[in-house]
């Protein structure tokens, strides 16, 4: 099948985590050659104002840029939208209904895998202003799911972790995780949702098992091409 629909990314929140959603984009699509695989707009600002400094009133609100980004998206085309960015959807939520293209939501996307691979619950771990938003908790008890609170020192230590992947650290990043992984599973052992689209990148660096880890950004990947390839 070749897709007819264009995809358009607002990436750079941070470089790292737009790159890796690039990648999965090309290694899950359901393509054998270029032609079969989407055209992507890729729109990267990585200038953008921080989402979690915003949040908790310490910083100019990104909801500006990412309005205007998501619309130069669409002037170029885009049928589709998706932002790899977990807490910038705390914003873009505010002006969603607004959007000239449907949205490919990561939180819907990520806690819809979350309910196929552990319908009793998972941990979650992200920054601390899609903690605080309650953003996650939200979706998931509309679909009547729910998600393990985790320890205030495992939220430091997952932020911790994003500013490693940010800087460039993964080895640290990846320690980080495990540690993080120690003290969750002491006390349930049951998968962690990566909702920082850092915070998979950690976890690749970490040694935890594949299986035990579900990633936000191959949620939003797995979404974009179910919605890409679905028949017309």
């Amino acid at each position: 099948m070749i897709p007819r629909k264009i995809l358009g990314v607002y990436g750079g929140m941070g470089p790292a985590a737009s790159a890796e959603f690039l990648r999965l984009l090309a290694a899950m699509a359901p393509a054998k050659c270029d032609q079969e695989h989407p055209v992507v707009y890729v729109y990267s600002n990585a200038q953008t104002p921080d989402r979690t400094a915003a949040f908790f009133g310490r910083g100019e609100s990104p909801a500006a840029a990412l309005h205007q980004g998501l619309d130069t998206l669409c002037a170029w085309g885009a049928d589709l939208l998706a932002v790899p960015c977990n807490t910038a959807h705390i914003f873009i939520d505010l002006f969603r209904a607004q959007l000239r293209a449907p949205l490919i939501h990561i939180v819907e996307a990520t806690v819809a895998d979350a309910i196929k691979a552990a319908p009793d619950g998972c941990w979650i771990i992200a920054t601390g202003a899609t903690m605080a938003s309650g953003i996650y908790e939200k979706e998931a008890a509309r679909r009547g799911y729910r998600f393990f609170d985790a320890s205030e020192e495992v939220r430091e230590l997952a932020t911790q972790a994003i500013v490693h992947v940010k800087a460039g650290e993964l080895k640290a990043s990846g320690a980080i995780m495990d540690e993080i992984a120690a003290r969750l599973w002491a006390v349930r052992r049951a998968p962690i949702v990566t909702a920082c689209t850092e915070l998979p990148l950690a976890y690749d660096a970490s040694t935890l098992p594949p299986e035990m880890g579900i990633s936000s950004l191959r949620s939003l990947s797995r979404a974009c091409l179910e919605a890409l390839y679905a028949e017309e």
